[in-house]
This record gives structure tokens, C-alpha cells and sequence, in this order.
């Protein structure tokens, strides 16, 4: 790999991690890098699980002392999410190539406008009590967000936080962690499928992770400093971009 597009790809990597830090959908920055670079977009896809998945693990880590109150009642749900996972991922290594590249552009549109759509999706603070799991409406959502989060991912954290919102009970940051520990759950099983299909560039990955790494800490200086509003702006202009650039492909 030219030295040039190594060093693109941990800048990306590493805006990706800053976003994820500030606004969330570094998704959006990761796959699209890829794809312009020339990855197959189903490859492109894989591989921004692998490049976001340590971020899902400190997120949920942040969130330890929280989990820690409802992490068995959670367990059904971290099931469900697994099944979920493991049927999207499955569905996306039976379509070839040119079958998911007519999909993307559409999953993009959809995507951000979701992503756009969440500063309105949070859910509403509720009296903080033990968040209430596994209800048949809950584990239904969350089966579907689950599915989506295996076979692309972007814009999932949106969704579920809106979901989990409407169907579970306990405050904000207790749905967050939720949140967070269910899309750790989706990311490992999605990952795993995906290193079995063999559908992961490494290379690309292991030069990307570090750069995210370095980003979600920097993101925390960025946020002093820039609005949220800028980098939702930032990041819905690159999902049209893509979107829109992937129309014109088709």
C-alpha cells in the first residue's frame, strides 16, 4: 500500500473516532473512505465494523457502573441482539457485490436521515429505576435493529437509542449504556461472520483502529471547542455524498 493512502487512512480513521467522540456516525466517514479508496462496498462494510468495534468496547466500559445494575436482566436482550446480528451479517455475505452496491445508496439515504432525525429521537428523561428488559415489543425492535446493525450498521446507535427509548423504562444515560452493551453484543457477532467470509481487509483495518483510537480521545478537546450542530452538519453532508455519489455509480 502506498504510504500516502496509509496515511489518509489513519486521518480518516482518526476523524472517525473525533465524530463518534462529538456527534456519533464515524460509520459514515469509515465505510465511505473505503469505498472511494477502491474496497468493494461489501468488503468496505466489514471492515468499518472492525474499525469501530474498540469504540463500542470503551463506550460500554464508560458506562460500567450503570450496566453493572442491569446487566442480568440485559442478558435476554444481548441475546436477542446476537440472533439479530447473526441473521443481517448472514444476509449481507449472500448478496455479491453488485447486489449490495444498488442497496447502498438507498441504506445511505435512510441512514442519514435517521442520523439526522436523532437529536429528536432521544429519548425523554423517565424517574431513574432499574431499566426493565424483554418485553415482547422490546425484544421484537431490538431483533429488528439488530438485523440492521449485522448487515450495514450505520446510523444503529440512533436507532436502537430511539427504540430501547419507546419500549424499555430507567433515565437517559441508563438507556445509553444499554445501548452500548447491545451494540457490542451486535458488532462481535457481525465481526465474527464477516472474518469467516472472509470479507475483512486487515490491512486497511489494523492502520485505521489506532487513528480512531487516537480520534474518540482528541474528540473530547473538539467538543469544548465545536458545535454539535457542526459536526451533525459534517457528517449528514458526507452520508448525501456517498449516497448520492453511489446513485450515480449505479
Amino acid at each position: 500500500m502506498p504510504i500516502l493512502d496509509a496515511v489518509l487512512l489513519f486521518l480518516t480513521g482518526f476523524l472517525s473516532g473525533a465524530v463518534n467522540a462529538v456527534a456519533g456516525g464515524g460509520t459514515f466517514i469509515t465505510f465511505g473512505a473505503m469505498t472511494l479508496a477502491g474496497l468493494p462496498p461489501i468488503v468496505a462494510n466489514a471492515t468499518s465494523s472492525v474499525t469501530q468495534f474498540p469504540g463500542y468496547i470503551t463506550s460500554t466500559l464508560a458506562y460500567w457502573h450503570d450496566i453493572k445494575h442491569f446487566w442480568r436482566g440485559a442478558l435476554l436482550l444481548s441475546l436477542i441482539s446476537a440472533f439479530g446480528a447473526l441473521s443481517g451479517a448472514l444476509i449481507l455475505l449472500g448478496l455479491d457485490n453488485p447486489s449490495f452496491r444498488a442497496l447502498v445508496p438507498w441504506l445511505l439515504l435512510a441512514a442519514t436521515a435517521l442520523f439526522a432525525a436523532g437529536p429528536w429521537l432521544k429519548p425523554a428523561p423517565k424517574p431513574e429505576h432499574e431499566a426493565a428488559v424483554g418485553s415482547l415489543v422490546g425484544s421484537l425492535a431490538q431483533f429488528a435493529t439488530a438485523v440492521y446493525g449485522g448487515f450495514f450498521g450505520a446510523g444503529m446507535g440512533v436507532m436502537m437509542l430511539a427504540t430501547l427509548g419507546l419500549t424499555q423504562s430507567g433515565d437517559y444515560h441508563r438507556l445509553n449504556a444499554l445501548k452500548n452493551m447491545l451494540a457490542v453484543v451486535i458488532a462481535a457477532v457481525a465481526i465474527l461472520v464477516f472474518v469467516s467470509g472472509g470479507v475483512i481487509a486487515w490491512l486497511q483495518a489494523i492502520i485505521m483502529i489506532p487513528g480512531g483510537a487516537l480520534g474518540g480521545y482528541a474528540g473530547v478537546w473538539i467538543a469544548r471547542r465545536v458545535p454539535q450542530n457542526a459536526v451533525r452538519g459534517f457528517v449528514i453532508a458526507v452520508g448525501l455524498f456517498l449516497a448520492f455519489y453511489y446513485f450515480d455509480k449505479g
